[in-house]
């Protein structure tokens, strides 16, 4: 029979006679550690509603009028604001780091793109942190708008396919699906634009891009000579 080896007996009160005699040789430096870790959280909290708070509620006041002349397309106001009112530019600028902020950069890059400022544009979309699912897709599609415009096909089809699947829906997707084809005819790249106009056809069959989409696989089977 194979000889039992001894297990080792867990003393706990030499355990706890252990703890204690750390605790009381490194009180001090427990001691700061304790005290930083309550400054950070209360720090943190500080920032958050003493700071952050108030700031985005005062950013929330300041944008109403730059909407206001975005509604009007009142552009140039819209972008530079006048005077004491602020515009979309300084919004982003002053007030990046809220929610009004954050969004001053998609509405920017609407007003950008549609001076034809397409770089300047791209760089507000991409800064735009969209929290809105809608938004969050037509700011994604926008890029790849400007990047037509640039002559930059193949990053705009990479940004059309991109906002065709943020959060599926029958109202963006076969937007930028029908865009993407388009922009994959224009590289004369048939079976791709094929392939993306006959998922519009299967998944988005409800949408006004799909009324027509038949004449667009036609077109991409010819000119690729698809059968």
């Amino acid at each position: 029979m194979a000889e039992e080896k001894d297990e080792p007996i867990l003393d706990v009160e030499e355990a706890l006679g252990k703890t204690e005699h750390y605790i009381h040789e490194n009180r001090k430096s427990l001691t700061i550690i304790t005290g930083a870790i309550f400054l950070l959280v209360a720090a943190f909290f500080a920032w958050k509603y003493l700071y952050m708070k108030p700031l985005a509620e005062e950013a929330e006041s300041k944008i109403f009028w730059a909407e206001k002349w975005f509604e009007k397309d009142s552009l140039n106001l819209a972008i530079n604001g006048h005077g004491d009112t602020l515009g979309f530019q300084r919004m982003t600028d002053e007030y990046g780091n809220t929610p009004s902020g954050n969004l001053s950069h998609y509405y920017l890059g609407i007003c950008l793109r549609a001076k034809g400022n397409y770089k300047d544009a791209i760089k507000q979309f991409q800064d735009y942190d969209g929290n809105d699912q809608m938004t969050a897709a037509i700011s994604t599609g926008s890029v790849g708008d400007c990047y037509m415009e640039l002559g930059n096909t193949e990053d705009a089809i990479s940004s059309y396919l991109k906002a065709s699947s943020q959060n599926p829906n029958n109202f963006t997707s076969p937007v930028y699906l029908k865009k993407a084809g388009l922009a994959y005819e224009d590289q004369k790249n048939y079976a791709e634009a094929l392939k993306v106009y006959e998922k519009i056809k299967t998944e988005y069959f409800e949408t006004p891009e799909s009324r027509d989409i038949e004449k667009y696989i036609a077109r991409a089977k010819t000119k690729g000579n698809i059968n």
